[in-house]
């Protein structure tokens, strides 16, 4: 008997959308994630290198207009994540994170997925504060060695300018977190991103989450936002 399109998609892999500005927690909740379930964290940027380091025919096409200095087309992208959802580590689902960036390539993901009676489960917004985010990312600094994460207010290490992990002493921030960049980049997510969270709004897949909170917390509600998605 041939499996209708429903049964297909019954039996496929969750797909998870992860939302959210710089420094709201995507990184750390995608880890936690794959712990829990098993899930696979998909980066735009890492599916781009490492399409490009094994030489897939995709990959060769991505590495020509990067080394030409332009930006990877929507179709280069599509054709790298098609390639990807095919290995087998991901049966167990994934977590896309920094794609899709637009209406347009959440179209083409939903087409791609549709190839295979997949869809997106649920497309998690982690909801932020802007003015205390500019305050979180401004703050924060790392170990130059381990990468120990520290910050001005909420974490500095026991003996000050010396990593609590590895001993070192040289401390390192990122040129671009201070408080002007941080809310231009802030900014500039929400214009981005607001046409896309009403595009999954009217799906019905969007699941919005307060990610001010502590980490666990958010962790609990991302959890049930994901088993919610898996039972419907």
């Amino acid at each position: 008997m041939t499996e209708s399109k429903t049964d297909v998609a019954a039996l496929a892999p969750p797909v998870l959308i992860l939302l959210g500005p710089p420094g709201a927690g995507k990184g750390t909740q995608a880890r936690m994630l794959q712990q829990r379930y098993g899930l696979v964290q998909l980066s735009t940027g890492d599916l781009l290198r490492s399409a490009v380091a094994e030489g897939s025919e995709a990959g060769k096409a991505a590495d020509k207009v990067m080394k030409s200095g332009g930006l990877v087309s929507d179709d280069i992208v599509i054709a790298i994540l098609r390639d990807r959802l095919a290995e087998p580590d991901t049966t167990k689902g994934v977590i896309l994170d920094g794609f899709p960036r637009t209406t347009v390539q959440a179209e083409a993901l939903d087409d791609l997925l549709a190839e295979s009676g997949q869809q997106i489960d649920a497309a998690i917004s982690l909801e932020v504060d802007d003015e205390a985010m500019v305050h979180r990312i401004a703050g924060r600094y790392s170990c130059g060695e381990c990468g120990e994460g520290y910050h001005d207010s909420f974490k500095q290490p026991k003996v000050e300018g010396v990593c609590d992990v590895c001993g070192a002493t040289n401390m390192k921030r990122r040129a671009d977190d201070n408080a002007e960049t941080v809310a231009e980049r802030l900014s500039a997510y929400h214009r981005q991103t607001a046409p896309l969270i009403t595009y999954y709004e009217k799906r019905g897949a969007l699941q919005r989450i307060d990610a001010m909170g502590p980490i666990d917390e958010i962790a609990t509600t991302v959890s049930r936002a994901v088993s919610k998605a898996a039972k419907d």
